[in-house]
């Protein structure tokens, strides 16, 4: 069981990095995860440029069509300070809101972001696994940690992120001669298989196709959030 401890939120960046710390071991980096899911789940988040506003989208698809099926979002402000390495503290409250409010268990998270690939092996897939306990990826853009070769040109090659002696993930190539995305392990699932799921995510784009959905998804929610919401008056 994952007590309420788990998706508080900390008083202080000590106390961040403590939650962190005490919660890596919950971590399931074994899985093997769901090989064959019916739904999986992307997950993002957008800010206003003042950055006192955020929204976070979740949206589930159909696993073989990539169809939405569901989808929710949360607005509110982050929940904690801008710091490097503790990004899920701004996030979590929203996206578990978000989270709260589909129909729709998805048997997969995929979150536009990183997972044991992270300076204490406890990012934002991780997070969010632990305190869900459902199968978790991160799928980031750009690197938060490690060092790499490039991987071959090829749609599904791929090398090793490592960190020191650890490897942390893997940079995958999802399109011919396109940036590859770094996949790690959030929660309940084999690295193996998070990149098979990436690629099954990824027939046309670079991005997996949860990832699109989602990021659409919180950038018209932001977009409204905004609009309906009156001008500070001077």
């Amino acid at each position: 069981m994952i007590g309420p401890d788990a998706a508080a939120t900390p008083a202080s960046v000590a106390e961040a990095v403590a939650v962190q710390e005490a919660l890596r071991s919950r971590v399931d980096l074994v899985g093997p995860g769901p090989s064959e899911p019916v739904t999986v789940a992307g997950l993002d988040v957008a800010y206003a440029e003042s950055g006192d506003l955020l929204a976070a989208a979740v949206t589930v698809l159909d696993a073989r069509t990539l169809a939405v099926v569901d989808q929710a979002v949360s607005i509110g402000r982050p929940a904690f300070g801008y710091v490097p390495g503790l990004f899920a503290f701004r996030e979590l409250p929203a996206l578990l809101a978000a989270l709260d409010r589909l129909t729709t268990r998805p048997e997969l998270l995929v979150c536009d972001g990183h997972g044991v690939a992270h300076p204490r092996r406890f990012g934002l897939a991780c997070h969010l696994g632990v305190v869900t306990g459902l199968p978790a990826i991160g799928v980031g853009k750009t690197p938060l940690v490690g060092d790499w070769a490039p991987p071959a040109v090829e749609r599904g090659a791929w090398s090793a992120l490592r960190d020191g002696d650890d490897v942390v993930g893997r940079v995958l190539r999802t399109r011919d001669g396109v940036k590859p995305v770094f996949v790690s392990v959030g929660h309940r699932m084999s690295l193996d298989n998070a990149v098979a799921r990436v690629l099954a995510l990824t027939p046309r784009y670079r991005l997996p196709e949860t990832t699109r959905s989602a990021d659409r998804l919180c950038r018209d929610a932001l977009t409204a959030a905004r609009a309906a919401t009156p001008p500070a008056k001077g």
